[in-house]
């Protein structure tokens, strides 16, 4: 039986190790010693640094974003807004998942991982928004999740992961929410 203390040390090691060195440069000794471990302990668990790492991509995006409900589309995208906005300060967004992407043109198996976790997850609960907003008669049938996507989370996400601008402020996520919306009604 494996120790579940050394499989969550050795978890957040490979975090440490991403953010520091980026997934190119990060090894399984590296890894074993920030978790305090030896390789052997990370061996047992997971066969390769890509197993590990997309075992981990696979669980943090599991956990995901809930989907706001709080009874109009406005209100749902600014909460949205608002947990995206923490989510994307969170070191696995800022650090971590750029440089996967990146790995992701060397790696069809990161590509198909990244896209499945995090990409179908947050189409996932941005489908949810919609699909209310149309029940409420707040968006016509057929509103495209995908384009409110784009909308919603694409700006926040060039904000802080790619300009790295700090976090935003209630003003921005108030003005990006009240710009989202008034695209999404413009498309439909």
């Amino acid at each position: 039986m494996l120790r579940e203390d050394v499989t969550e040390a050795i978890r957040a090691a490979v975090f440490e190790e991403l953010a520091a060195v980026g997934f190119a440069r990060m090894s399984i000794e590296g890894i074993a010693r920030r978790a305090g471990v030896g390789k052997t302990a990370v061996y047992r668990r997971w066969k390769s640094k890509l197993s590990l790492v997309l075992d981990l991509l696979t669980a943090f995006a599991v956990k995901g974003l809930p989907a706001p409900a709080t009874g109009s589309l406005h209100g749902d995208v600014r909460a949205l807004l608002e947990v995206a906005s923490h989510a994307l300060r969170h070191p696995v967004a800022s650090q971590v998942i750029p440089d996967l992407l990146v790995e992701a043109a060397r790696h069809p198996e990161i590509a198909e991982t990244v896209r499945a976790t995090l990409l179908d997850g947050q189409r996932g609960v941005v489908a949810q928004v919609v699909r209310a907003a149309v029940d409420r008669g707040e968006l016509p049938e057929g509103a495209d999740a995908d384009r409110a996507l784009d909308l919603i989370v694409g700006p926040l996400y060039w904000r802080l992961v790619v300009v790295r601008d700090g976090a935003p402020t209630a003003a921005y996520l108030d003005d990006l929410t009240t710009a989202a919306v008034a695209g999404l009604r413009a498309l439909a």
